[in-house]
């Protein structure tokens, strides 16, 4: 192999983070010469400290294609990076605490067979227990894909980091994208820090950042900076598997094969992301903390060890934006997953280079245009 490395890059990726060292990867497997410039560390923000969902349950109908040729690519992720990244598929469990929430699981699992999807799948409040023994009484049912699972957010975008060096890939850390700007038919990127960096294509996959870097380019998009935030507990007994969420308020549970118990779901902290730092809500951590305690007694003697938010962009449709910019060719996009992007990661890194190689993508990615906001206001995270 061809020593990639050497010489500038042919493409320049924004952001360190997984989206950003897939999209490397993949770059470099197919023979790009690839730079990585983070203004922090690599996995520093929502890349290293998520819940590491590997889902395709509860999806957005339009993510459904990609988080089902995601689900795939994990199972051989090995294959991919070298390791398998702490992935297990002991399945996910969005749980229904009365009958109107176990209906409208239905319509949704209907929804989705109508699409050709049958991954999701009610079950009663039988089988539910038979899944997730712990699961409080009052609970009627739930919404089950029996092949997702989770896996290790801070591992997983180490692994894609290291594999995509051993690929030549260089990263460039502590250097913060100020300025893009043509350079003949290619680019210019100057960071904060006085580093000026050419190659002939651009990849933002700069987060909840990402909009400054599109808003030079003349395309404005509503993101808004979420703090997502998760507690940990100290470790107890084995009582749980699969990861489980709730149907009416907000939940993403787990417990590690250490015993620790993860609880996240929704609840946000208050971002800085001129600061470089969140401040945690200690009301929406109780919330969580209550509905944990509702749904799992056996948690309500467990004690909380640790609580972090990681600072990420969402858009106002809720799902992210894939694909090339529609103002300047050589430039290609890959933000907004608050919520929802780890389990993705792999495929879109596998897109952005298929883009980049070749100008399309066998996978439907329409949905995730940055011109659906054409003339849309920056949002209050700006």
């Amino acid at each position: 192999m061809a020593d990639l490395a050497a010489g500038p890059p042919d493409v320049i990726v924004i952001g360190g983070g997984l989206h950003g060292c897939s999209a490397a990867l993949h770059l470099a497997r197919r023979g790009a010469r690839v730079t990585v410039l983070e203004k922090d560390h690599v996995g520093r923000h929502a890349s290293g400290v998520n819940a590491g969902g590997v889902r395709r349950l509860g999806r957005d109908v339009a993510e459904v294609p990609l988080a089902v040729a995601a689900l795939e690519m994990w199972y051989r992720i090995r294959d991919l990076v070298d390791d398998d990244c702490g992935f297990e598929h002991h399945g996910q469990v969005q749980v229904a605490e009365n009958a109107a929430e176990l209906a409208t699981l239905a319509q949704r699992a209907a929804t989705l067979r109508e699409l050709g999807f049958g991954h999701e799948e009610v079950v009663d409040r039988r089988e539910l227990r038979e899944l997730v023994p712990a699961i409080a009484d009052h609970c009627v049912g739930a919404l089950v894909s029996r092949a997702d699972g989770a896996a290790n957010p801070y591992r997983t975008t180490m692994a894609f980091r290291r594999k995509a060096a051993s690929l030549g890939v260089r990263f460039e850390e502590g250097q913060g994208v100020a300025r893009l700007a043509r350079a003949g038919a290619g680019w210019q990127v100057e960071t904060r820090e006085g580093a000026r960096r050419q190659a002939g294509v651009v990849v933002n996959c700069a987060g909840a950042w990402a909009d400054r870097i599109a808003a030079q380019l003349g395309e404005a998009v509503p993101l808004t900076v979420w703090a997502l935030m998760l507690m940990i507990s100290a470790r107890m007994p084995p009582f749980l598997r699969s990861v489980v969420g709730a149907t009416g308020r907000p939940l993403s549970f787990k417990q590690y094969a250490n015993g620790t118990v993860l609880i996240g779901g929704g609840h946000k902290g208050r971002p800085h992301r001129d600061e470089n730092r969140t401040d945690l809500d200690v009301a929406g951590l109780a919330a969580s903390a209550a509905t944990v305690w509702d749904l799992f007694p056996i948690m309500r003697g467990a004690a909380i060890v640790r609580c972090w938010a990681g600072i990420e962009g969402r858009l106002a449709d809720d799902i992210p934006v894939i694909g090339p910019s529609s103002t300047e060719p050589g430039v290609f996009h890959a933000f907004a997953f608050a919520g929802h992007g780890f389990a993705l990661g792999p495929v879109v890194g596998s897109i952005i280079a298929e883009l980049v190689s070749t100008g399309r993508s066998n996978l439907p990615i329409a949905p995730f245009r940055i011109d659906r906001f054409a003339g849309a206001a920056r949002g209050p995270g700006a």
